[in-house]
């Protein structure tokens, strides 16, 4: 069997709806053989579910999740064990020797009291009602992103393949889901996010720098580069080159697209 864990740092990301990286592990006889870490794929924009389905995936574990996500999920057959915290590994241990339990968690509420509360963008979430004719219906769109500076960074038009999502269901960033929750078919919007719509603000913590001399084989990459690194227990995690010279290299963990304002004109092809 597989088991998918929303994944960031070694850790049980909370958010399922903004999952950038799974880690995919493959059990037999209650008994771990392999993981390897994957990517979210489409940068937030593909169907998470689908992504899952196509990995093969039994189950999931997760923190927060709406309840639009977990009947996409279970349209493929992937059962959830919502509301996991902590060491990814421990979770996936915990579920197979039996003693991890199945919660109703639909909200993130670790760690952002004092932000105010948080949620995860799926539907079902008692904190946040969410609204629109095509709320938990599959949809299907074209769309091309740009940045403030008319640069285009994805479209479905040039691909000449539509977009589709359960809508409300935590598988896209916050203001694209919103926007087309009250779309009619034949509908054409033009929306312009802010970070918190979207991919987040960026993070300064998750900036950091060490000495090439510590870091064997970091004295061939360039700027720009995008590379796996391992946290302390030996997981991988993406990072962005940011800065590097004679002694030092910089690395940026944000996601590509965090602190970015963002663009879309979206056109609804289709409802069911």
């Amino acid at each position: 069997m597989k088991i998918a864990v929303t994944y960031e740092d070694g850790n049980v990301f909370q958010h399922f709806g903004r999952t950038e990286n799974f880690k995919i592990y493959e059990a037999e006889d209650g008994k771990i053989l392999s993981s390897e870490v994957v990517s979210a794929n489409g940068q937030g924009h593909g169907a998470l579910a689908s992504v899952l389905a196509d990995y093969g995936v039994n189950v999931l574990i997760c923190g927060g999740i709406g309840g639009g996500a977990r009947n996409a999920l279970a349209s493929y057959g992937i059962e959830v064990f919502a509301g996991a915290e902590g060491n990814a590994d421990a979770a996936v241990e915990a579920y197979l020797n039996g003693t991890l339990q199945p919660s109703d968690e639909n909200c993130d509420h670790h760690g952002h009291h004092e932000e105010g509360h948080e949620c995860c963008g799926g539907e079902g979430c008692a904190h946040e009602e969410k609204a629109g004719r095509n709320t938990g219906k599959n949809v299907k769109v074209h769309y091309r992103g740009t940045f403030n500076d008319g640069t285009q960074f994805d479209s479905s038009y040039d691909r000449g393949q539509t977009l589709d999502f359960v809508c409300g269901a935590g598988m896209m960033i916050k203001g694209f889901d919103a926007a087309v929750a009250d779309m009619e078919p034949g509908e054409s919007v033009d929306i312009h996010l802010m970070p918190e719509e979207a991919y987040g603000p960026l993070d300064p913590a998750r900036i950091f720098s060490v000495k090439i001399a510590e870091l064997p084989g970091s004295e061939n990459l360039e700027e720009g580069a995008r590379v796996y690194l391992a946290n302390e227990m030996g997981q991988p995690f993406p990072v962005k080159v940011l800065a590097k010279d004679d002694t030092i290299i910089t690395f940026d963990a944000n996601h590509e697209m965090a602190g970015k304002e963002l663009n879309f004109h979206i056109e609804l092809i289709e409802v069911q």
